[in-house]
């Protein structure tokens, strides 16, 4: 007894070491409520355990996908015993529990089966259909380390997506197209195919971590969190996630600087009101006088690198400039690729963000020669035209990844805005070691500007907290 309980301790030891490695934080406490969970919970109940182990150490919803996958790893679905298995008409490895005459009518039969199944509606039964599935269609040719199944192998044999017709017509019965009723089971079906993918995907991820191990399999399995992601490599999807994550942060940044302003509105001591006042009081300065401090109004000067090689950062940059725009309006914002133009006037307060940056493409000037990045010219463009944007009140922020194609790096022009402006940082979404490589010219930027190393959303919010 004393050991099924060490090992199912051990169990989750690994299981929470694996979900603090794919980024999502677990501290100290939380492991401790994880374990408490396994005596609350009924262990043969699978969902009940992953709810339970989620509520603990989990904190925001993005984080779920990632931790689901690696559930699936560490508590699979367990083998039942053969007779078991025969008595619902299952199997795990061996013989079809359908009967078919040969192997070519295999794939018909199973896909008769999927449809009766996602008619149907039973998770249950549709997990376990994935499971024969990637049983008789998942698998490919052996190698060294064993059998190889795959989730595209099921799919391409089942078709599911061709399934929607018949599905619609079998959920809306006599109720015929069209209404709220075909859209109620336009959203079933999209479900339940979404479901049954997900319990293939899983069904392969299962099989291959007992053959492979499962720290192997987590690696390739678990997509970076949102905020984990690289901007540089950052797809569709990711970009749609990192949106919402961009108003939370440019609030945060908004509160930062509020309070900035609030704090410390006495300046320095006034000696001479304060020895005068201490006249009344025999010569003791029970009261200070202090001057006014100056409060200056928040300006922040954005320069953004829009050019293809930084696509996905622009992109996340822009969107926070937007952001900021709903907070202030001293915020003013010029892209760049080999010329340099201002965009401000296409974030207007609840302006749409992709409307925005499809705007920039077409409308403004950021290239008047060849379209690469010419960080040169863009700086002398900057100054030239818009010299009174940056002064003892602004914050320049620069973003870009500092590559000048091998042209004029414009570094005295950028020392020269960084000395009139009240504070300036270069946010660079390449990684530290890469600066100063090839045509990159961030290693000389450095030296007369605050570079920060800013690959993903994550070091983008450890920059505004310390800012």
């Amino acid at each position: 007894m004393g050991a099924a309980v060490g090992g199912l301790a051990g169990h989750l030891d690994g299981f929470v070491r694996a979900v603090r490695e794919a980024g999502i934080p677990v501290g100290i406490s939380q492991a401790v409520d994880a374990a408490e969970i396994l005596t609350v919970v009924d262990l043969l109940d699978r969902e009940q355990l992953r709810h339970g182990l989620a509520a603990v150490l989990l904190q925001r919803a993005a984080q779920r996908q990632t931790y689901d996958v690696l559930f699936d790893l560490w508590w699979p679905l367990g083998d039942r015993p053969a007779a078991d298995a025969a008595a619902d008409g299952s199997a795990e490895g061996g013989e079809s529990t359908l009967d078919v005459p040969d192997d070519a009518a295999l794939a018909d039969l199973m896909r008769a089966e999927l449809l009766r199944l996602l008619t149907d509606g039973d998770p249950e039964e549709l997990r376990r259909f994935a499971r024969e599935a990637v049983d008789q269609l998942g698998q490919g040719q052996p190698t060294p380390s064993g059998q190889s199944y795959f989730s595209y192998r099921v799919m391409r044999a089942l078709s599911p997506d061709t399934l929607v017709a018949q599905l619609l017509a079998g959920l809306l019965g006599d109720a015929g197209r069209g209404g709220l009723a075909e859209q109620v089971a336009r959203q079933t079906v999209r479900d339940r195919l979404a479901a049954f993918k997900s319990a293939v995907e899983a069904e392969v991820r299962r099989r291959t971590a007992s053959e492979k191990g499962r720290d192997r399999v987590a690696k390739n399995a678990v997509r970076p969190l949102a905020d984990q992601v690289d901007f540089l490599r950052a797809q569709a999807a990711d970009l749609a996630e990192l949106r919402r994550a961009v108003t939370p942060l440019a609030r945060r940044l908004a509160v930062r600087l509020s309070a900035r302003r609030r704090l410390g509105r006495e300046g320095r001591l006034d000696f001479r009101k304060t020895v005068r006042a201490s006249l009344g009081t025999g010569g003791v300065p029970v009261v200070t006088h202090h001057r006014p401090r100056k409060v200056h109004k928040p300006e922040l000067v954005v320069l953004c690198d829009v050019s293809g090689s930084v696509a996905g950062f622009s992109h996340f940059t822009l969107m926070l400039t937007q952001a900021l725009r709903e907070h202030f309006s001293g915020v003013r914002a010029f892209a760049f690729v080999d010329s340099t133009d201002e965009v401000t006037r296409f974030f207007r307060p609840g302006a749409d963000v992709a409307d925005a940056i499809a705007r920039i493409g077409r409308e403004a000037q950021v290239v008047a020669y060849d379209g690469h990045s010419d960080y040169g010219t863009a700086f002398d463009v900057f100054a030239d035209r818009w010299a009174s944007a940056v002064g003892p009140k602004t914050s320049l922020l620069v973003l870009g990844d500092g590559r000048t194609n091998y042209r004029q790096a414009g570094v005295p022009v950028l020392a020269e805005l960084v000395r009139r402006a009240r504070s300036a940082h270069w946010l660079n979404p390449e990684p530290r070691r890469l600066w100063g490589s090839g045509d990159s010219a961030a290693d000389r930027y450095g030296e007369v500007i605050d570079m920060v190393e800013c690959r993903n959303a994550a070091q983008l919010t450890e920059f505004v907290t310390t800012l």
